[in-house]
């Protein structure tokens, strides 16, 4: 017998600790105009073989060479016109990098690569996925209140799922760029980063981490959320269809405030699709669709 309330519970751990590792990478991907050079040379190691600018505090005033310390060249270390001299002109971001040199072990010494990232979205939302799945099989929970009934995984299903993807990207990209004639705008660090630069990563990006994101995804906020929860205790469907889609625009927090909107109507489409078909694979595909086309019209094209 399917143990609703448990596995609903699961469900709620899995959606809060999704949450919180969304508002964690927000302070990472916040900044919009951070492209993902930036975004790596930020946390990139210090050079070690650089000496700091300044010298250290000793209790002893005078240089190797018997030169007075330099703090106490006063005036003389100024130009005549008693402006600042170049060196203390430096940027503010260039004297924290240059005269504080970070310990070995410290986050500075992490790289953020690509394959890096890519593993990493891979892995957690991975594990997200088969802990759902698991715990799902664990409390008996029918396959067809995820909308996985044997008639709906069809051909026909994928089709409709790439028609409705294709069609969703277009009024996704119009939201966006409508947002953006207001002056909202959504940061692209986080998608900047994630897009490979070689064809086996592109391979990788297409055909595992992009299907894992969308199948998790789905599974979660459509086949859970809305399915499970309308099956096992009579919520109705279009108030889980609101829900779920809040849900989901905050579970994209680090794409800023008009990815959040953006990406709830987004899920208010893909929940009313899911509700209407009664399919998770129509959904999972149209998910797979928005999010490749995507990044092969501005990560792969645009930057052609």
């Amino acid at each position: 017998m399917a143990d609703w309330s448990t596995f609903a519970g699961i469900v709620g751990i899995v959606l809060v600790l999704l949450l919180a590792l969304t508002h964690a990478s927000q302070s990472v991907f916040r900044d919009g105009s951070h492209s993902a050079t930036e975004l790596r040379q930020s946390i990139e190691p210090t050079d070690w073989s650089t000496e700091p600018r300044y010298p250290t505090e000793s209790t002893d005033h005078t240089t190797e060479a018997g030169d007075p310390p330099a703090d106490t060249l006063g005036d003389a270390a100024r130009p005549a016109d008693g402006s600042a001299s170049a060196d203390n002109e430096r940027p503010e971001t260039e004297s924290r990098t240059a005269d504080r040199p970070f310990a070995p072990g410290s986050t500075r010494e992490i790289e953020l690569s690509t394959p890096l990232l890519l593993a990493n979205v891979a892995l957690s939302q991975g594990v997200f996925a088969v802990l759902l799945v698991t715990m799902a099989w664990y409390t008996e929970i029918p396959a067809r209140a995820f909308g996985l009934a044997a008639e709906s995984v069809t051909l026909g299903g994928v089709v409709t799922g790439v028609a409705v993807g294709a069609g969703f990207y277009v009024l996704n990209e119009a939201g966006a760029a409508l947002g953006r004639r207001r002056g909202l705008s959504t940061p692209t660090g986080l998608r900047e980063a994630l897009a490979p630069e070689t064809a086996a990563g592109w391979t990788v990006l297409l055909i595992v981490v992009l299907p894992i994101i969308a199948g998790f995804e789905e599974l979660l906020f459509r086949g859970a959320l809305i399915g499970v929860v309308h099956a096992g205790f009579g919520v109705p469907e279009w108030l889980l269809v609101v829900g779920s889609s809040v849900a989901f625009g905050l579970g994209h927090g680090a794409q800023g405030r008009l990815g959040i909107i953006v990406t709830g109507l987004l899920g208010v489409g893909l929940a009313s699709v899911f509700v209407l078909t009664g399919s998770l694979l129509v959904v999972i595909v149209a998910h797979y669709v928005i999010n490749a086309l995507e990044f092969v019209v501005h990560e792969g094209v645009d930057r052609n």
